[in-house]
């Protein structure tokens, strides 16, 4: 029998609530020893990960891991939000019974940590002193090292931040077992995986992965999922999977923040770790603040604050390279203690690899060995064209590395925000911007986001599908409730921020280039954006929204086919008119959605006729 009390005093975690959590799970899981970890064990579990072969080195202060080949992405089929109230089931949130999930979950993690080290994780997903703070403590148990090490990085890791609660028993629960991943059944009718958010309860029970947000409880789990519960239960916020950028016109000295939601491989990360095009950072300023969630709260003072709860950046590493996303390129330099997951890796040099990173792979295959683990050179003709790396694979590094971090990102006060945009992957439809002044129009807006779907999430590349709010894949109550929350918040707040569309993927229709340039182009019509909000141009009305007039958009600098310029600033009203129907039959499946909504449907689609 494990002796918990004695581990939790040698961690230094005091707080008398923690004792019987773990040992219950301990007990559990048949755990062979119990070990609290802080941010200050890096270095020494790094040594031991590498000494076990849970990671190689891929040079000077940088990592390399690989996955189980079938436990590489989120699997939204297996992901699951349990109450005790049925009401709070959703079309998206595969809503569960508690007294269902919580049983089969203890069957599958018991004695499944037998022989194996349980980590206790205390971390704190705000910066300490943050008006949402109670909502950001909890301790992840996890059967894994290198979740570990990736907590580390994505959060502020430590028993301070459990010891010092001023409610000592307010703090998320979450368990993290392993699993058989070669055992597991992965995509069949006997797939053994459940990654279960008790929402009501503030527990998370995950089995059966290493990856990710599958593994990184704090990240995704907590961060999102509980978090949007906790926001919208209490009344006091919003989480969502929203970047977060500043603003700063050095010429004027007047400063923005923009939060926004983008479906995977919508370009968020790009769009959160922007810098200026050449032509204007004389001028202009981008400053990172994150570039996966952000939670949003009101002000004493009635304005929109928000910040971004996690410490680190999770990214995606295809098609990242000095053109596309120097910024994460610089963030994953030597020496910032960066781990790589599922990227190709040159056992002899080193090295990492992955499509994107340069126009072309490494002539020389000496030493290299894919995602899976299987050399290059070995390939037969079947497999000679395969990726190198895993389309959804990733980098893991702190905020503190990306090069233009904002110099307040750990304000606990957060940042007012100025704008909230929404942006989907699409090739026609929508245009480079359009804008939105009306509180429910915007809301609508968010919760008819489209976008195609990518690797990131099971599914078929290249198909639409729509992702209210960027949030499909981690709603975790009702989408009715959700669309009445966001209007509730944002009701109260005095100078309303405003919303946008934008669109960075338009293509020709026919050779598919891309239209716009898109990557530090983008600022662009972001600084337009602030304009109108300003009064300082007016745009061009259209029945989905306000879009720029040429002569509005700054810019200097830039190369563009007229052509292209034009398409990407003007409406296809016919495939607006198609996207309608669609659009209707979309919401129609959500239960309860506040007349409102509906409401500004009715706006929109009669504008459309009429134009």
């Amino acid at each position: 029998m494990v002796d918990v009390a004695a581990a939790l005093e040698a961690g230094g975690l005091t707080n008398p609530n923690v004792r019987e959590y773990v040992e219950y799970w301990a007990g559990i899981t048949g755990a062979s020893r119990v070990e609290v970890v802080g941010a200050a064990d890096d270095a020494r579990l790094i040594a031991e990960a590498l000494e076990a072969g849970e990671l190689d080195p891929a040079g000077e202060g940088l990592y390399y891991s690989r996955s189980y080949s079938k436990d590489t992405a989120r699997s939204e089929e297996r992901t699951i939000v349990a109450t005790n109230r049925e009401s709070d089931k959703g079309v998206y949130n595969n809503w569960r019974p508690a007294a269902e999930m919580k049983p089969l979950l203890v069957e599958r993690m018991t004695g499944a940590s037998e022989g194996k080290t349980m980590y206790v994780v205390p971390y704190l997903m705000s910066p300490l002193g943050a008006p949402l703070e109670k909502y950001a403590a909890g301790i992840e148990l996890t059967d894994s090292r290198t979740v570990v090490l990736h907590m580390i990085r994505m959060a502020r890791v430590g028993a301070k931040f459990i010891n010092e609660l001023a409610e000592p028993d307010h703090f998320v629960r979450a368990v993290h077992v392993t699993g058989d991943l070669e055992n597991l059944g992965q995509g069949t009718d006997d797939d053994q995986r459940y990654f279960v958010t008790v929402a009501d309860e503030r527990t998370i029970l995950h089995f059966g992965s290493s990856y990710g947000g599958n593994a990184l409880l704090g990240k995704i789990a907590h961060g999102l999922r509980q978090s949007a519960y906790d926001g919208w239960a209490s009344g006091e916020f919003l989480s969502e999977q929203f970047m977060l950028i500043g603003i700063t016109d050095k010429q004027t000295g007047k400063r923005y923040h923009i939060c926004g939601g983008f479906p995977s491989a919508s370009g968020k990360t790009n769009l959160a770790m922007m810098l200026p095009p050449d032509a204007l950072c004389e001028r202009y300023q981008v400053d990172f603040y994150g570039d996966d969630i952000a939670w949003l709260w009101v002000g004493d003072d009635g304005k929109l604050y928000g910040m971004n709860p996690e410490f680190g950046v999770f990214g995606v590493a295809k098609d990242t390279n000095e053109v596309t996303n120097p910024t994460a390129l610089a963030s994953v330099a030597p020496g910032t203690g960066s781990i790589f997951t599922n990227i190709a890796y040159n056992t002899d040099t080193h090295e990492v690899w992955w499509e994107g990173r340069t126009p072309a792979p490494p002539a020389d295959v000496t030493g290299w060995v894919d995602w899976k683990g299987t050399p290059i050179a070995e390939r037969d003709e079947a497999e000679k064209d395969a990726p190198w790396a895993h389309p959804n694979s990733r980098f893991t590094t702190t905020l503190a590395n990306v090069p233009n971090v904002a110099e307040d990102f750990e304000d606990p006060k957060g940042v007012p925000i100025d704008g909230i945009i929404f942006g989907g992957r699409t090739r026609d439809r929508e245009p480079l911007i359009r804008a939105i002044n009306d509180l429910a129009e915007g809301v609508y807006d968010g919760l008819t986001l489209g976008a195609e779907a990518t690797a990131a999430a099971d599914g078929k590349e290249g198909v639409l599908r729509y992702d209210p709010m960027s949030m499909r894949p981690f709603m975790s109550y009702g989408e009715g409730d959700y669309a009445a929350h966001w209007l509730k918040i944002l009701g109260q707040v005095k100078d309303q921020p405003i919303f946008a569309h934008v669109n960075w993927f338009q293509r020709s229709q026919e050779d598919g280039h891309f239209l716009w340039p898109g990557y530090r182009e983008n600022l662009r019509p972001l600084l337009w954006l602030m304009a109108l909000k300003n009064g300082e141009v007016e745009g061009v009305q259209t029945p989905s929204g306000i879009i720029p007039k040429e002569s509005e958009l700054n810019l200097d600098g830039l190369e563009i086919p007229q052509a292209d310029l034009d398409k990407v600033l003007s409406i296809d009203l016919p495939r607006w008119r198609e996207e309608m129907g669609h659009r209707e039959k979309h919401l129609k499946g959500f239960e309860g959605l506040p007349e409102e909504i509906w409401e500004a449907h009715k706006r929109v689609a009669k504008a459309f006729d009429e134009s």
